[in-house]
């Protein structure tokens, strides 16, 4: 099914035209310390990795929330359902009715009308069996309360998520259950209702990152299955897909610089598609990879531009960070938090900056 015609209307063109048309712009007196560009914020509760991010503004407020993840245990029985959630200026975060259901990984979250909707993720046995779900919990900042969408018609965990034009979530691959699924799944949250879109041409995979600017769904990398040992590998290279009434026509990436990323943190940063840390060594959750060697974090931002169709870099954070899923951005700032650093220590390190200096980093 392709995408609703009822979003191409004046409005819709009417803000297509307000877009900024600003892709890369020349560098500029960039600061080279990131502790001049990103700011440490008061710490989680307790240490989370794998955990699902979102920020939402509210008149004068922002808040940054944390959903569900994996405590420093790194064991099964370490999966939380917790919730968090930090108002800019207090000294520490709240504790807020955790998530319904059980506790679980590889969830991803996507803000839509104010609102945020956690999507999937997988549970962990004591004896080590997985099964990936279907939920779709629904947070109102507003009232502090949870509601449930309908269940995703094909359960996926460490999919990408992004929002489309503030009115529809589309979610990208990711595992289900048995394998990976080359699914692209749309969520309408006015409807309540699910379709399929324009499925991706290339490997299918989990742990990879992306999100959509305007009207561009971007990923790449994350890990694909393969018939030798390890069974599951990097896997290389991104796309972009254009969105449109007929659905979503993919084109390949240029190769992107630095290493391939595995469970890097993703959002939309002004008009690009951002990309913090990550690994180039897939693993399930305890940090240690599909081929015995443990997975060390990467030091970097790597920002693609849909508009110039380029790659380029901006200010990393100061401390290596992987085993994230998504960035929170809004009003201006944008968030990491929690994750692993290096020896797979799990971290409860909030860091933050102003999207109008980082920007101002391009290299």
């Amino acid at each position: 099914m392709s995408f609703s015609l009822r979003f191409l209307s004046i409005g819709l063109a009417l803000s297509l035209l307000a877009l900024p048309a600003c892709g890369p712009q020349p560098d500029r007196e960039a600061p080279t310390d990131p502790t001049d560009v990103w700011r440490q914020g008061p710490p989680l509760p307790q240490p989370v990795t794998n955990n699902a991010v979102a920020a939402v503004a509210r008149g004068e407020e922002v808040e940054v929330y944390s959903f569900l993840g994996l405590d420093s245990t790194k064991a099964w029985s370490g999966v939380t359902n917790a919730a968090y959630r930090w108002r800019m200026g207090d000294e520490a975060w709240e504790a807020l009715e955790p998530v319904p259901g059980p506790g679980r990984l590889g969830a991803t979250a996507a803000v839509v009308g104010g609102r945020i909707y956690v999507m999937g993720g997988y549970t962990v046995a004591e004896d080590g069996t997985e099964r990936t779900v279907p939920d779709v919990n629904v947070f109102d900042p507003s009232t502090g309360t949870w509601s449930r969408g309908s269940d995703i018609p094909v359960p996926v965990d460490d999919a990408v998520s992004g929002a489309w034009r503030d009115s529809l979530i589309v979610l990208v691959s990711g595992w289900s259950q048995n394998g990976n699924v080359d699914l692209v799944q749309v969520y309408d949250p006015a409807r309540d209702a699910w379709h399929a879109s324009t499925s991706i041409p290339g490997t299918p995979v989990f742990g990879h990152a992306g999100a959509v600017a305007a009207d561009d769904l971007v990923y790449l990398d994350g890990a694909a299955v393969v018939e030798d040992h390890p069974r599951y590998r990097i896997a290389h290279g991104g796309w972009r897909g254009h969105i449109d009434a007929e659905g979503i026509h993919w084109t390949p990436l240029e190769d992107h610089p630095g290493p391939e990323l595995y469970r890097a943190a993703s959002g939309t940063v002004g008009t690009f598609v951002v990309f913090v840390g990550g690994t180039e060594n897939p693993y399930n959750y305890d940090g240690i990879g599909y081929d015995g060697v443990p997975s060390e974090p990467i030091r970097q931002v790597l920002a693609y531009s849909p508009i110039a169709d380029e790659w380029r870099h901006l200010a990393a954070p100061p401390v290596p960070s992987m085993d994230h899923r998504n960035l929170g951005v809004t009003a201006g700032w944008v968030f990491l938090v929690g994750g692993m650093h290096a020896g797979q220590r799990v971290t409860d390190d909030v860091w933050y900056a102003p999207v109008e200096l980082l920007l101002k980093t391009l290299f």
